[in-house]
């Protein structure tokens, strides 16, 4: 993956998990208690965390660290998984939310391929 390409990908990434950090804080500030009250307590859970684990990945993606090119994957494909979850089993579907869903399994298919490339630090 030449230079050019790793910095869009990681910018597109960063931005990315930065905005569902801050969905997730406003979801949460909005919702009342408990949060996601309509999702199983494991569900809740989980998109709870996000509200640390996106910032997280993405400060270390952006700081070029190892283990943020696979910590955004993970976020990116277990955050995929829980809105399928989400919207085809407990929810009933609109338009955007399945496109939003494709959206999101998108972004996880380039994190997971990109990881990889990613992790590796370019010769200074």
């Amino acid at each position: 993956m030449s230079p050019m390409w790793r910095r869009g990908v990681t910018v597109l990434l960063v931005v990315v998990l930065l905005y569902g950090g801050v969905v997730h804080v406003y979801q949460l500030a909005t919702s009342g208690w408990p949060p996601y009250a309509w999702a199983p307590p494991w569900l809740a859970a989980y998109f709870t965390a996000l509200t640390a684990l996106d910032p997280l990945a993405a400060f270390l993606l952006w700081r070029r660290r190892p283990t943020g090119a696979y910590l955004a994957a993970a976020v990116l494909v277990t955050d995929a998984l829980a809105n399928a979850y989400a919207t085809y089993a407990l929810l009933d579907p609109d338009p955007i939310a399945r496109l939003a869903q494709a959206v999101i399994s998108a972004l996880a298919l380039i994190a997971v391929a990109a990881a990889p490339a990613l992790h590796r630090r370019p010769a200074p």
